[in-house]
Protein backbone atom coordinates (compact mmCIF):
# COMPACT_ATOMS: atom_id res chain seq x y z
CA UNK A 1 0.00 0.00 0.00
CA UNK A 2 2.93 2.33 1.09
CA UNK A 3 4.64 1.49 -1.89
CA UNK A 4 1.06 2.44 -4.33
CA UNK A 5 1.05 5.93 -2.57
CA UNK A 6 5.14 6.88 -2.84
CA UNK A 7 4.27 6.01 -6.53
CA UNK A 8 0.99 8.27 -7.19
CA UNK A 9 2.54 10.67 -5.46
CA UNK A 10 5.99 11.04 -7.79
CA UNK A 11 3.33 10.89 -10.89
CA UNK A 12 1.24 13.77 -9.62
CA UNK A 13 4.42 15.86 -7.77
CA UNK A 14 6.21 18.46 -10.86
CA UNK A 15 9.93 17.26 -10.38
CA UNK A 16 10.62 21.32 -9.71
CA UNK A 17 8.65 20.93 -6.54
CA UNK A 18 11.00 17.50 -5.86
CA UNK A 19 14.04 19.72 -6.53
CA UNK A 20 12.31 22.28 -4.44
CA UNK A 21 11.90 19.94 -1.87
CA UNK A 22 14.93 18.78 -1.64
CA UNK A 23 16.74 21.96 -1.46
CA UNK A 24 14.71 23.04 1.31
CA UNK A 25 15.36 19.58 3.67
CA UNK A 26 19.12 20.06 2.91
CA UNK A 27 19.48 23.77 3.61
CA UNK A 28 17.26 23.10 6.94
CA UNK A 29 19.30 20.16 8.31
CA UNK A 30 22.42 22.59 8.14
CA UNK A 31 23.54 25.36 10.60
CA UNK A 32 26.30 28.29 10.67
CA UNK A 33 29.41 27.55 12.22
CA UNK A 34 32.53 30.14 12.65
CA UNK A 35 33.13 30.93 9.24
CA UNK A 36 31.21 28.26 7.22
CA UNK A 37 28.21 30.56 7.20
CA UNK A 38 24.80 29.57 5.60
CA UNK A 39 24.92 32.21 2.64
CA UNK A 40 27.33 29.77 1.16
CA UNK A 41 24.38 28.26 -0.19
CA UNK A 42 22.80 30.91 -1.63
CA UNK A 43 24.05 30.88 -5.58
CA UNK A 44 25.19 33.88 -7.25
CA UNK A 45 24.24 34.49 -10.87
CA UNK A 46 27.09 32.62 -12.58
CA UNK A 47 26.29 29.55 -10.23
CA UNK A 48 22.32 29.80 -11.34
CA UNK A 49 23.54 30.08 -14.70
CA UNK A 50 25.89 26.93 -14.77
CA UNK A 51 23.47 25.04 -13.11
CA UNK A 52 20.86 24.86 -16.11
CA UNK A 53 20.91 22.47 -18.34
CA UNK A 54 21.93 23.75 -22.03
CA UNK A 55 18.53 24.31 -23.13
CA UNK A 56 17.30 26.66 -20.23
CA UNK A 57 21.02 28.47 -19.69
CA UNK A 58 19.91 30.91 -22.83
CA UNK A 59 22.27 29.91 -25.40
CA UNK A 60 25.46 31.40 -26.54
CA UNK A 61 24.29 34.95 -25.71
CA UNK A 62 23.81 34.47 -22.06
CA UNK A 63 26.86 33.06 -21.39
CA UNK A 64 28.75 35.88 -23.79
CA UNK A 65 27.10 38.45 -21.27
CA UNK A 66 27.54 36.38 -18.31
CA UNK A 67 31.71 36.66 -19.14
CA UNK A 68 31.90 39.69 -20.23
CA UNK A 69 30.35 41.21 -16.82
CA UNK A 70 33.15 38.94 -14.75
CA UNK A 71 35.57 40.46 -17.55
CA UNK A 72 34.51 44.07 -16.30
CA UNK A 73 34.85 42.93 -12.90
CA UNK A 74 38.45 42.14 -12.80
CA UNK A 75 40.53 44.25 -10.44
CA UNK A 76 44.26 44.48 -11.88
CA UNK A 77 47.16 45.16 -9.06
CA UNK A 78 47.00 48.81 -7.64
CA UNK A 79 50.62 49.74 -8.17
CA UNK A 80 50.30 47.74 -11.68
CA UNK A 81 52.98 45.37 -10.31
CA UNK A 82 52.23 41.80 -11.14
CA UNK A 83 54.75 39.73 -9.65
CA UNK A 84 55.70 38.83 -6.21
CA UNK A 85 57.94 36.64 -4.25
CA UNK A 86 57.83 33.15 -5.95
CA UNK A 87 58.74 31.66 -2.36
CA UNK A 88 55.75 33.03 -0.88
CA UNK A 89 53.68 31.59 -4.08
CA UNK A 90 54.61 28.13 -3.37
CA UNK A 91 53.32 28.48 -0.14
CA UNK A 92 50.08 29.64 -0.89
CA UNK A 93 49.57 27.37 -3.96
CA UNK A 94 50.22 24.30 -1.58
CA UNK A 95 48.03 25.26 1.66
CA UNK A 96 44.57 23.84 1.43
CA UNK A 97 43.37 25.48 4.69
CA UNK A 98 41.19 28.31 5.14
CA UNK A 99 36.91 29.16 5.21
CA UNK A 100 36.09 25.71 6.45
CA UNK A 101 34.24 25.83 10.12
CA UNK A 102 37.38 24.46 11.71
CA UNK A 103 39.99 27.10 10.36
CA UNK A 104 41.42 29.84 11.65
CA UNK A 105 40.03 33.14 10.17
CA UNK A 106 42.83 35.10 11.07
CA UNK A 107 44.94 32.76 9.25
CA UNK A 108 45.39 33.60 5.62
CA UNK A 109 44.13 31.39 3.13
CA UNK A 110 46.03 28.95 1.02
CA UNK A 111 44.90 28.28 -2.62
CA UNK A 112 44.73 24.33 -2.59
CA UNK A 113 46.19 24.89 -6.33
CA UNK A 114 47.85 21.63 -6.07
CA UNK A 115 44.61 19.68 -5.54
CA UNK A 116 43.73 20.43 -9.41
CA UNK A 117 47.45 21.03 -11.01
CA UNK A 118 50.56 19.91 -10.92
CA UNK A 119 53.20 22.75 -10.37
CA UNK A 120 56.60 21.79 -8.93
CA UNK A 121 58.03 19.28 -11.21
CA UNK A 122 59.00 17.35 -8.46
CA UNK A 123 55.39 17.00 -6.73
CA UNK A 124 54.20 13.71 -6.48
CA UNK A 125 50.79 14.38 -4.93
CA UNK A 126 48.70 16.82 -7.21
CA UNK A 127 45.16 16.57 -8.66
CA UNK A 128 44.28 16.35 -12.22
CA UNK A 129 41.05 18.15 -12.89
CA UNK A 130 43.30 21.24 -14.07
CA UNK A 131 45.84 21.31 -16.54
CA UNK A 132 49.87 20.79 -15.15
CA UNK A 133 51.02 24.07 -14.50
CA UNK A 134 54.42 22.42 -15.19
CA UNK A 135 56.60 24.91 -17.10
CA UNK A 136 54.46 27.94 -16.75
CA UNK A 137 57.09 30.28 -16.92
CA UNK A 138 57.70 29.06 -20.57
CA UNK A 139 55.24 31.31 -22.02
CA UNK A 140 57.51 34.47 -21.31
CA UNK A 141 56.34 37.75 -19.54
CA UNK A 142 54.75 39.79 -22.04
CA UNK A 143 52.06 41.92 -21.24
CA UNK A 144 49.60 39.21 -22.42
CA UNK A 145 50.37 36.50 -20.94
CA UNK A 146 51.02 38.48 -17.37
CA UNK A 147 47.40 39.54 -17.87
CA UNK A 148 45.74 36.22 -18.89
CA UNK A 149 46.95 35.09 -15.50
CA UNK A 150 46.11 37.27 -13.57
CA UNK A 151 41.98 37.13 -14.82
CA UNK A 152 42.74 32.97 -14.34
CA UNK A 153 43.59 33.92 -11.01
CA UNK A 154 41.16 36.54 -10.28
CA UNK A 155 37.99 35.07 -11.76
CA UNK A 156 38.39 32.18 -14.59
CA UNK A 157 34.84 32.60 -15.14
CA UNK A 158 35.92 35.35 -17.43
CA UNK A 159 37.33 33.26 -19.72
CA UNK A 160 35.84 30.15 -18.69
CA UNK A 161 32.46 30.56 -17.90
CA UNK A 162 31.42 27.34 -16.02
CA UNK A 163 34.81 26.63 -15.09
CA UNK A 164 35.35 24.58 -11.67
CA UNK A 165 37.96 27.07 -10.98
CA UNK A 166 37.96 28.59 -7.89
CA UNK A 167 37.06 32.55 -8.19
CA UNK A 168 40.39 33.67 -5.75
CA UNK A 169 40.30 37.42 -6.18
CA UNK A 170 36.55 37.74 -6.80
CA UNK A 171 35.58 35.97 -4.18
CA UNK A 172 37.91 37.48 -1.74
CA UNK A 173 39.80 34.02 -1.00
CA UNK A 174 42.92 35.06 -1.72
CA UNK A 175 44.63 38.47 -1.15
CA UNK A 176 45.97 40.81 -4.00
CA UNK A 177 49.60 40.42 -2.51
CA UNK A 178 48.66 36.10 -2.71
CA UNK A 179 48.00 36.49 -6.15
CA UNK A 180 51.15 38.22 -6.62
CA UNK A 181 53.27 35.98 -5.22
CA UNK A 182 51.19 33.05 -6.91
CA UNK A 183 52.27 35.06 -10.43
CA UNK A 184 55.73 34.88 -9.63
CA UNK A 185 55.57 31.07 -9.10
CA UNK A 186 53.81 30.28 -12.15
CA UNK A 187 56.11 32.52 -13.69
CA UNK A 188 59.26 33.70 -12.39
CA UNK A 189 62.39 31.78 -14.16
CA UNK A 190 63.88 30.89 -10.68
CA UNK A 191 60.20 29.57 -9.63
CA UNK A 192 60.67 25.39 -9.21
CA UNK A 193 57.51 25.51 -11.71
CA UNK A 194 60.28 26.15 -14.30
CA UNK A 195 63.18 24.19 -13.50
CA UNK A 196 63.52 20.66 -15.52
CA UNK A 197 63.33 18.04 -12.72
CA UNK A 198 67.19 17.41 -13.53
CA UNK A 199 68.35 20.40 -11.97
CA UNK A 200 66.03 20.64 -9.22
CA UNK A 201 67.54 17.16 -8.12
CA UNK A 202 71.20 18.69 -8.24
Amino acid sequence: MLKHLLIAWFLVTPVSGLANSAADSLIDSMTAKNQATMDRLQQDEVQRLCSKSRAEEGGSDALAATREQAMKRIEYPIDGQYLGDWASGAKVASNGRGLQYSDDPEAPNGGNCYACHQLDPREVAFGTLGPSLTGYGARGQSEPVIKYTWVKLWNTHAYNICSHMPRFGAQGILTEQQLKDVMAYLLDPDSPVNQPIDVLNE
